[in-house]
C-alpha cells in the first residue's frame, strides 16, 4: 500500500493557538477549566486534555460559577459572553483572528442596516457564533438552493460573508448563485474562507 501525505497537513494556526492556549491556561492556572466547545475537532487533543483536567461544555451553565473557561477557535456570540459574565466566570478567548474577522463585518454591516447573508452550515459552532452578531440582520444560506428561495425588504442593502472553514467549490457556488440574483450585493472587503482551508484545497 502507498501512502501520500498531504502538504500542507496539520493544524492551522487559528487551532494551534487554541490549543496553546489551553495549554497555557492549565500550566498557569491548574485543572479544573472549562473549554466552550471542543477547541478542535480531534479525538487525541480532546482525550489528552480530558485526562488533564479539561470539561468540554456546549452550555454555559455547565462552568461552575466563578470558574475558569475558554472560547474555542470557533468563536461565540454575545449571548454566551453575557452568560459568563453573569456565572462570574474568568473568561480566556481562543477565537481564531479570522473568525473574529468575520464578526467584525458582520457587525459593520449590520450598523450600516445591511441583510446580511452568511454562507455556511447553520448548525455549525461558528455560524452559531457570527449570526449571534446580528441574529435580526443576518440570514444563513447553506445551498444554491436557498438563495433561489430568499426573500430581503431592501436589494440595494445585502451583504455576504463565509463560514471560514467551508469548501473553496461550495462557498463559490453559492457566491456565484447570489451575485446572479442580487448583482450589487457587497463582497467583504478581504476574502473570509482560512487560507489553510484554500491552500489544502
Amino acid at each position: 500500500m502507498k501512502v501520500l501525505l498531504a502538504n500542507p497537513r496539520g493544524f492551522c494556526a487559528g487551532v494551534e493557538m487554541a490549543v496553546e492556549v489551553v495549554n497555557k491556561v492549565l500550566e498557569l492556572k491548574g485543572a479544573p477549566i472549562y473549554v466552550f466547545h471542543e477547541i478542535v475537532h480531534n479525538r487525541h487533543v480532546v482525550e489528552d486534555f480530558q485526562q488533564r483536567g479539561v470539561t468540554f461544555i456546549n452550555e454555559i451553565s455547565q462552568a461552575p460559577p466563578g470558574s475558569v473557561v475558554v472560547y474555542s477557535a470557533h468563536g461565540i456570540s454575545p449571548e454566551i459572553r453575557r452568560q459568563s459574565k453573569q456565572r462570574n466566570l474568568t473568561e480566556i478567548d481562543a477565537t481564531c483572528p479570522l473568525v473574529t474577522k468575520v464578526h467584525l463585518e458582520v457587525l459593520r454591516f449590520a450598523k450600516q442596516g445591511y441583510t446580511i447573508f452568511f454562507i455556511g452550515h447553520a448548525n455549525h459552532d461558528e455560524a452559531v457564533g457570527t449570526v449571534g452578531e446580528a441574529p435580526n440582520n443576518i440570514i444563513v444560506i447553506e445551498s444554491p438552493e436557498d438563495v433561489a428561495r430568499v426573500a430581503v425588504k431592501d436589494e440595494t442593502k445585502i451583504a455576504y460573508v463565509t463560514q471560514t472553514t467551508l469548501s473553496v467549490f461550495e462557498a463559490q457556488r453559492i457566491i456565484d448563485a447570489l451575485k446572479s440574483r442580487f448583482p450589487d450585493i457587497k463582497a467583504p472587503p478581504k476574502e473570509d474562507l482560512c487560507y489553510a482551508t484554500t491552500n489544502r484545497q
